[in-house]
């Protein structure tokens, strides 16, 4: 099941159309569902907004004695007998890039699993927006959304994600307006040969981001549970292929598996970024702790969590 690392060929516009208009009718209750694993994470986390120079409003607050009369909003104080000052936000916001795979072995969902590929990665990047945004730092999307310090920039995101315009989004992120010191997060299933992924990763490392891989796995892919006769099918292309004794191929899926996971931690490891799994049985809140953790430069130890990138 291909993921991110190469260009695939386009499936039917048909297709494309019909998971679009899927996509977008889960997207509202994605994001009230990042919502809640947000609130379930944040109690205790501070974020960097503070009062400071720049041109977006941030709060209104009591004047106090000594302070330079430029600086009362006069029309908010004429509202009831107290003098107010307007606050700005302190304009010193991180750029974070979110991008979550949307082809179709993302799609996957197996017996073992209550979501899809997919639905997580969609909860998973919202709810980062989410709690990001809260933060004040700047959050954009290759091909959707420039970087913006927003309160509502999740829910800006979740309405880009429903729209059309993402429908036609290529299968890999266009990440050319990347600047240094941004930080880059990627969350996909990334079941592409890992040295196709680790040369496209590269291109973005040459702008001096860093990049945090969060690989959202099925169960099913990790264990192979599969015995007897079974057909397995190429969500991407549609190509067919027929086991007799399903089991006797475990042991070699899962070498190439686990050795694709192995060459991808230790690439991370060593250029410092960071790479981890949620599966799709667990909480998506684990992965949203530790990830932040990543972000702030404060790392989480979350029971469940697979960190696999640099200690």
């Amino acid at each position: 099941m291909p993921a991110i690392g190469a260009r695939h060929e386009p499936a039917s516009t048909v297709d494309a159309l019909a998971r679009a208009r899927l996509r977008a009718a889960l997207v509202p209750d994605l994001l009230i569902e990042a919502r809640r694993i947000v609130t379930t994470v944040v109690a205790g986390w501070h974020g960097r907004r503070k009062r400071g120079v720049g041109e977006t409003f941030w709060q209104f607050r009591p004047y106090v004695a000594g302070e330079t009369l430029a600086r009362i909003d006069w029309r908010r104080s004429a509202r009831d007998d107290h003098t107010y000052v307007r606050d700005m936000e302190w304009e010193a916001a991180h750029t974070v890039w979110l991008w979550a795979d949307l082809t179709p072995s993302m799609l996957f969902k197996s017996t073992h699993a209550p979501v899809s590929k997919e639905a997580r990665a969609l909860v998973l990047t919202l709810a980062l927006a989410e709690l990001l945004s809260r933060s004040g730092e700047r959050v954009g999307y290759p091909g959707l959304m420039k970087p913006v310090v927003s309160r509502n920039g999740a829910e800006r995101l979740a309405m880009l994600l429903a729209s059309s315009q993402a429908a036609q989004l290529p299968s890999l992120p266009e990440l050319d307006s990347v600047q240094r010191h941004s930080d880059v997060v990627l969350v996909s299933d990334f079941l592409d040969p890992p040295e196709q992924t680790i040369a496209f990763l590269d291109t973005i490392a040459r702008r001096g981001a860093r990049i945090h891989l969060l690989e959202v796995a099925d169960p099913a892919e990790e264990v192979f549970p599969y015995a007897g006769r079974t057909e397995f099918e190429d969500p991407e292309n549609g190509l067919r292929l027929t086991a007799g004794r399903a089991e006797n191929w475990a042991d070699a899926y899962k070498t190439i598996y686990q050795g694709r996971r192995e060459a991808l931690r230790d690439h991370c490891r060593h250029l410092d970024w960071s790479y981890a799994v949620n599966r799709t049985d667990r909480l998506a809140s684990e992965a949203l702790v530790a990830l932040h953790g990543r972000l702030t430069g404060r790392p989480a130890a979350v029971p469940g969590y697979r960190s696999m990138g640099a200690a």
